[in-house]
């Protein structure tokens, strides 16, 4: 079927949720999923063309109740189970829970997940590694020793003669091996006639090291450990030498749970409301850092058994999920914990079965309830508390996790900034992808636009683009391309302090098009080539409004708190904070007023604090003494967070005057009304009307 032969759907008709692009719509009832992500412009591959052959197509329904998405998604959702499915799984197999998309049709409302695998374009993750120096003390030590051969006039056993040859040979005493190491222990010894090396696991310097791993004779090569920053709608691992502390490989993917909820409160929603649920939600995690793991050391190069350490950062409910702990009382006060210590894990515990099995897993402490051990990451890798001026630190994501100090104090808190920052629950959004646009620019004398996309280098405007991006198109825009395009029209007058956007004769633009009572902007039209038609749309406007106010009311409680009006600097982390510029977060009001040149970047600090406790026995203890230094503020309970947030609704916001911005930007002040098409709009109480 094609796109444009498709039967229109009515209200009455089956409404599909794609994840992760979020991405969603109605559909006839018996449409084929793959017609339906075709129809929504739903990432989904296909090479046979919906014949049943090339099983690209393979989705992943989810069932249960999704508040989040007013769906319940029930397992008669989909089509039965058919031959060709059937025909396809005996001769190829198929993994559990999967449908073919060319196969499956679409009965009732329902949820699919989209896996990396059957994604055309591969979404990208970007939360790269920064280089960071680190005074390598590794938890994971690698001692070459020679063992004395058994003597029957002196017996011991080969681990006790393996711990005398370390305590002589290396003055470490008392170390003993894991059950696993002692199960192959013996052979290794004989295998190297007597001469091994020995991984050791070091804690504590007053208690002694666990032998997690054991080779024949000189082993070539280093040991290895996995940084994991565990986000809510991406996940990134760093794969990192354990002797030079050097990155040889990273990887990301979205995060499996987002079918079941983009928000944490949605997962947690989902627990609640569905037996089961959470355990679905911890199975899915893992089996998506088990195959991160995979991916890391073959694209390294490097043996599996050489992995033997690996560090998490994450919210409080990614935590624990991960452990299969109950995240249901993290929904409500007083969103109790059921740990808020650092944890020192086999990874066997956590079912990484791809892992060899003594590694080990160190998950960072959290901070509180809403604050986790990804704001601990940021605290160790920015360390607020040493910072001479004050200093406020914003990792952004589908939740915020804020910091705010110097050397006297530091505090903390979180922020649900909801996933429209990441693209979703904007009308054309999608994740970051190749196509997707990513950089907006518009000229405030024409108002025309230009963009960049994920993937090219090119300006829309500039020779070569169209040829550049024939093969993919323009796909849709992400969340840094929304945020810069939302700011770019506040700049350009096209859409006023309240965030209202004007009609094509109140701004003069023709790409002003009406949408209801409303308008959009058009910033991209390739439906005469049967492309997507982008519209930045009122709805757009306001969920980037929502988002942004709950940013800056966290930082403005933190603020309060510390009792200032003004930050001396801004620190962004995250993905948000590589590929936002100053100036386009404060139009939007995202932070308070600073110079833009006092605005920085610290990519993903989460992920670096990972590393440095990867690398780190010190700084695992520095964070562990640290955390209980940090003040935590409740932004949920905190009564004058719903003053900020209204105030911090407009652009970039109704009271402050952000100074500093306005010296660089200087913001026309249109008025538009609601619904008006006409060329009249309203300067204020007590203010004439103007014709424009």
């Amino acid at each position: 079927m094609t796109q444009d032969k498709a039967p229109a759907a009515s209200a009455k008709d089956p409404l599909v949720v794609f994840t992760p692009s979020g991405k969603r719509g109605r559909v006839p009832t018996g449409t084929p999923v793959l017609d339906a992500a075709r129809r929504l412009g739903v990432d989904l591959d296909s090479v046979c063309g919906g014949r049943g052959i090339c099983s690209k197509c393979q989705v992943a329904p989810a069932f249960g109740q999704f508040a989040k998405h007013g769906i319940t998604s029930n397992p008669d959702a989909l089509s039965a189970w058919n031959a060709t499915e059937q025909r396809y799984a005996d001769k190829r197999g198929l993994p559990e829970g999967r449908r073919l998309g060319c196969q499956a049709q679409i009965l009732s409302d329902v949820v699919i997940d989209v896996p990396p695998e059957s994604q055309l374009h591969r979404q990208v993750i970007r939360k790269s590694a920064s280089a960071r120096a680190v005074e390598m003390d590794p938890a994971i030590r690698l001692h070459f020793i020679e063992v004395t051969p058994a003597d029957m006039h002196a017996p011991s056993g080969d681990a006790e003669r393996t711990a005398e040859a370390l305590e002589a040979q290396w003055r470490i005493s008392g170390a003993r091996p894991a059950l696993p190491v002692l199960r192959t222990l013996s052979q290794a010894l004989q295998d190297g006639s007597g001469k091994i090396t020995v991984a050791l696991h070091h804690t504590h310097v007053d208690q002694p090291p666990q032998i997690v791993a054991a080779w024949p004779g000189l082993l070539d090569g280093d040991a290895y450990g996995l940084a994991v920053d565990l986000g809510s709608t991406t996940i990134a691992a760093h794969l990192v030498s354990l002797r030079s502390g050097e990155v040889v490989a990273s990887a990301g993917r979205m995060n499996p749970q987002i079918r079941f909820g983009e928000d944490l409160m949605s997962r947690v929603s989902y627990a609640m409301m569905n037996p089961g649920g959470a355990a679905q939600m911890t199975a899915a995690v893992r089996e998506a850092l088990a195959a991160l793991a995979g991916e890391l050391t073959t694209e390294a190069g490097i043996p599996p058994d050489r992995l033997l350490d690996m560090t998490i950062v994450g919210n409080p409910v990614m935590h624990h999920l991960l452990l299969g702990l109950d995240p249901t009382p993290l929904g409500q006060a007083p969103f109790a914990l059921a740990t808020s210590s650092a944890l020192d894990l086999g990874a066997r515990d956590l079912g990484l079965a791809t892992l060899p099995e003594g590694a080990r897993v160190y998950l960072l402490p959290l901070i509180a309830g809403h604050v986790g051990a990804d704001a601990a990451a940021v605290a160790l890798a920015e360390d607020p508390g040493a910072s001479d001026d004050l200093v406020l630190i914003v990792d952004v994501g589908t939740n915020a996790e804020i910091l705010l100090g110097n050397r006297s104090r530091v505090l903390a808190c979180s922020s649900p900034t909801g996933p429209a920052f990441e693209g979703a629950q904007i009308s054309a959004g999608q994740r970051a992808a190749p196509g997707a646009i990513e950089a907006v620019r518009i000229d405030p004398a024409t108002k025309e636009p230009r963009f960049r996309v994920i993937g090219c280098p090119l300006w829309s405007n500039e020779d070569g683009f169209a040829e550049a991006t024939a093969g993919r198109g323009v796909t849709g825009i992400c969340g840094s391309g929304i945020i810069e395009a939302v700011a770019e029209m506040r700049m350009a007058g096209l859409v006023d302090a309240r965030g209202l956007i004007g009609s094509a004769a109140q701004t003069g633009s023709a790409r002003m098009i009406p949408e209801g009572r409303t308008h959009g902007y058009l910033l991209h039209d390739a439906s005469a080539s049967v492309g997507p038609r982008i519209l930045v749309t009122q709805a757009d406007i306001r969920a980037i409004q929502l988002a942004k106010a709950a940013l800056y009311a966290g930082a403005r409680l933190l603020m309060d708190e510390m009792g200032v009006d003004e930050v001396d600097r801004v620190v962004l982390a995250g993905a948000f904070g590589a590929h936002i510029s100053p100036l386009h977060a404060l139009v939007l009001g995202m932070i308070p007023d600073v110079p833009p040149e006092r605005v920085s970047s610290a990519g993903n600090a989460a992920g670096t604090g990972a590393r440095i406790a990867l690398c780190s026995l010190a700084a695992r203890r520095r964070i562990e003494a640290q955390v209980h230094q940090i003040t935590k503020v409740e932004t949920a309970v905190e009564p004058r967070f719903q003053e900020h947030f209204v105030a911090a609704s407009a652009l970039p916001h109704a009271e402050a005057p952000f100074a500093h911005l306005r010296q660089v930007a200087p913001l026309p002040e249109p008025q538009f009304n609601a619904g008006d098409s006409g060329g009249r709009r309203r300067r204020g109480r007590g203010q004439a009307s103007e014709t424009i």
